[in-house]
């Protein structure tokens, strides 16, 4: 147990290390990778639902999709043109060479699937990734940020699924704030769409 225990100390680092694009774009205390993780996992599950994928492997995809970065921090667009990283599945590999083979090869498949973006799941979390940058971008935006339409436009290029861009387009129209507007007061209930 005792390597297991270290793997969940590294990851742990995720919840320190702010995604640096934002520092860029000047917010002073940015999501932090796990923040992103944790939402892309969730908007994977959105996604798969819809798409008919299968969604608690779609949001387990998206889970590990930065895991990687515990070992090379979030390097920014920028950066990425002269700083050569190793690939994915190499660090995946690094990172569970000492864990039990079941949970080393669990993890390993699901990066590995991830990177190849070949299955309807992997689809669904990597339009997740981008879309939760997008949803990010926009609450940066509403609070003020300038020059988040980059991170969109990224965001937006590089979506794959009918949903992902359904879900872009509504989130492009929508208010980051505009879900207040629509709750129900205590104890009342409205019909659901």
């Amino acid at each position: 147990m005792t390597e297991t225990t270290r793997f969940l100390y590294e990851l742990g680092l995720l919840k320190r290390y702010p995604r640096t694009g934002w520092l860029q774009l000047g917010v002073r205390t940015p999501e932090s990778v796990a923040d992103h993780s944790f939402r892309a996992s969730v908007v994977a599950t959105v996604l798969a639902s819809a798409e008919g994928a299968d969604p608690q492997r779609a949001a387990f995809l998206a889970l590990w999709h930065d895991s990687q970065e515990t070992r090379t921090t979030d390097l920014p667009h920028l950066a990425q043109r002269y700083v050569t990283s190793a690939p994915h599945e190499q660090i995946t590999e690094d990172q569970v060479r000492p864990l039990p083979p079941a949970l080393a090869g669990l993890i390993r498949a699901a990066v590995q699937e991830y990177e190849a973006g070949a299955t309807p799941e992997a689809r669904c979390a990597r339009d997740a990734d981008k879309l939760e940058m997008l949803l990010q971008a926009r609450e940066y935006g509403a609070q003020g940020h300038r020059d988040v339409q980059p991170f969109i436009d990224s965001a937006l290029s590089r979506l794959q699924t009918a949903t992902g861009r359904k879900l872009a387009a509504e989130a492009l129209a929508e208010p980051p704030l505009g879900w207040l507007d629509h709750t129900a007061p205590l104890g009342h209930t409205e019909p659901r769409d």
